[in-house]
């Protein structure tokens, strides 16, 4: 994975992977996961790029905070990014983290260069009836007498009924999942489903001026797959679905998904030439 280093800013775990002078590329994590499950992509990425994760708080080796509102995780990433003295970087969120990634570009369009959502729901709309599995691990009262018992294989399964065919699963990630609790998962699925429902993401791209990709798994099952197209609206926005896939890329196509990230990045430079 290149160059290798960890710190902890602004109550958040962070991991840097390749060369620091290379151009700067954040990857931002979904719902009560971590930086871990970039693992699969992570040395493609950092053979051309400076790759930076975060674990948002409440996440992964992150301690809680005080509010979970997307603005509010958004702004603590910027504080980060303005610490580490970097400016045009490209954002890639899978899930919810493609909220937080568009909330620091409403925020600081000065920091932003490329952005590429993966399995990002467009709109609460588009979110499908989730397995029972996940349902039955949320909602109370049966949520918070299961939630401290998760093992891992449960915790794979969990993540196994989102994917449309069997992936590996880094140990870290599965170890990152059992550290956030339930009140702050449930709070963070909550302030998500507010910044989606104030206003849908590709209405809130549409005022932004930066290039956009979009990744969406053809059998994803929590979001539907034909919703991916509401991205088609926003200027200067390129879809790709990828077949036979789920909600997680990262895992089950990892040499494709970073591709697809890479020449995105690299015509977006030549772009800017």
């Amino acid at each position: 994975m290149g160059d290798y280093d960890v710190e902890r800013s602004h109550g958040m775990h962070v991991v840097h992977n390749g060369p620091r002078q290379g151009p700067p590329l954040l990857l931002i994590h979904g719902s009560g996961a971590s930086g871990a499950l970039w693992g699969p992509v992570v040395g493609a990425l950092a053979g051309h790029h400076h790759v930076i994760r975060v674990d948002l708080p409440g996440c992964g080796q992150s301690p809680p905070a005080p509010s979970y509102d997307v603005p509010d995780q958004a702004g603590r990433v910027v504080m980060l990014l303005d610490d580490l003295g970097l400016r045009h970087i490209t954002l890639v969120g899978h899930s919810s983290g493609g909220y937080v990634a568009t909330a620091l570009a409403e925020q600081r369009p000065d920091l932003v260069g490329p952005l590429a959502l993966i399995s990002t729901g467009p709109s609460l709309d588009a979110l499908l009836p989730q397995p029972f599995i996940l349902r039955a691990r949320l909602a109370p009262p049966v949520g918070p007498l299961l939630w401290p018992r998760r093992s891992d294989a449960m915790i794979r399964k969990g993540i196994g009924a989102t994917t449309a065919r069997p992936v590996d699963i880094p140990g870290d990630a599965v170890a990152d999942l059992k550290n956030i609790k339930y009140r702050a998962f449930r709070e963070v699925l909550r302030r998500n489903a507010a910044y989606v429902a104030e206003r849908s993401v590709p209405e809130r791209l549409a005022d932004l001026d930066v290039p956009v990709l979009v990744i969406f798994g053809a059998a994803d099952p929590r979001y539907e797959p034909s919703s991916a197209r509401q991205y088609d609206a926003v200027p200067n926005a390129r879809v790709e679905m990828l077949p036979g896939v789920g909600h997680v890329p990262i895992l089950e196509a990892p040499e494709t998904t970073s591709e697809l990230l890479l020449g995105f990045t690299a015509t977006a430079a030549d772009t800017r030439r």
